[in-house]
């Protein structure tokens, strides 16, 4: 069974079906019920390639509901969920009492890790776009940039700089819970004692969902918008003041799905990046591969999305001996 989120509906759904089908398996979906459409006419594709009746099924329904009902299928053997870590800590203690495997990948709180050898505006700019791509929505977006403090001013001038080019072209989030959930993070941080240096908690707009792209600068590693994931166009920039610090606050939330490293050459930045509890990391703005295993560490879940590894998550071993 799997149950996708709303952020990247056909993405996440293709990352499940594909290789569980790959794999033998037969697939029960259950879409975000924010994005039943995009499910519908994967359905249709599926439909119209030929595959058999009864191998691919689509259920549509409420999280709580349709979500939590397949979870405790007794004909499910393997739940395989995308969303957040409150909703898939529940689903892995449903699919534990009944002993069935599951594969979680969850929140994140990434850190966009940016050593002092680094071309400091091409981390800065890129980590900017990352975090502001699909309005924020996306659970790998690096929305710690970690500077050190001899850099910490420019780098914050670069970030305001950067963000704001993105007012006129930003969409909005995907509904008014989100709406209010960013804004009120926005507004937590102000209240903790972040500096905003582009944006704020005020909406653009009377009509729409829409979020300012917003920077805060001061933060530090305990406050609220640097230890929750907020899953809005919000970047928190945190000074450090050398490689051991760096990494402590990198690795010191309950997240561990991605990040990024960014130095003078790869090697300087791989060793770093070993040192991460995290899935997945960025190596000088390398860009997402389709071909590695996704999937986090801590809090971010169990299990791996595509590649190889991907693969497996839909496999059983079994030993024959004579």
């Amino acid at each position: 069974r799997a149950i996708t989120p709303w952020n990247y509906p056909l993405h996440q759904i293709v990352n499940k079906v594909a290789p569980a089908l790959a794999a033998g398996c037969t697939v029960v979906l259950k879409p975000a019920e924010d994005t039943p459409l995009t499910a519908q006419l994967f359905a249709e594709a599926v439909h119209d390639a030929g595959v058999p009746a009864g191998v691919f099924n689509l259920v549509t329904g409420l999280g709580p509901v349709a979500g939590q009902a397949l979870a405790e299928h007794e004909g499910v053997d393997l739940v395989s969920f995308t969303g957040s870590t409150a909703v898939g800590k529940r689903i892995g203690a449903t699919a534990g009492a009944a002993v069935k495997r599951v594969a979680l990948e969850l929140g994140g709180k990434s850190a966009n890790v940016i050593l002092p050898s680094a071309d400091l505006a091409k981390a800065v700019n890129v980590g900017v776009a990352n975090v502001m791509s699909n309005s924020g929505q996306t659970c790998s977006a690096w929305t710690r940039m970690l500077v050190h403090a001899d850099q910490y001013d420019e780098a914050v001038e670069l970030a305001a700089a950067a963000a704001a080019k993105y007012g006129p072209r930003i969409g909005p989030v995907v509904n008014a819970k989100q709406h209010a959930r960013v804004r009120g993070y926005i507004a937590k941080g102000v209240e903790e004692g972040a500096r905003v240096v582009a944006g704020g908690p005020e909406a653009p707009t009377e009509k729409g969902y829409f979020v300012q792209p917003t920077v805060f600068a001061d933060v530090t590693p305990e406050m609220t918008i640097a230890q929750e994931e907020i899953f809005g166009p919000v970047v928190s920039i945190i000074r450090y003041t050398d490689e051991d610090d760096a990494l402590r606050i990198a690795n010191g939330t309950v997240y561990g799905l991605a990040g990024a490293v960014w130095a003078a050459d790869d090697a300087e930045a791989v060793a770093f990046a070993r040192r991460m509890d995290t899935g997945q990391v960025d190596i000088n703005g390398g860009s997402f591969n389709p071909l590695a295993p996704f999937g986090g560490y801590k809090q971010s879940g169990v299990g791996r999305e595509l590649g190889a590894h991907g693969l497996s998550e839909y496999l059983q071993t079994k030993s024959l001996q004579f």
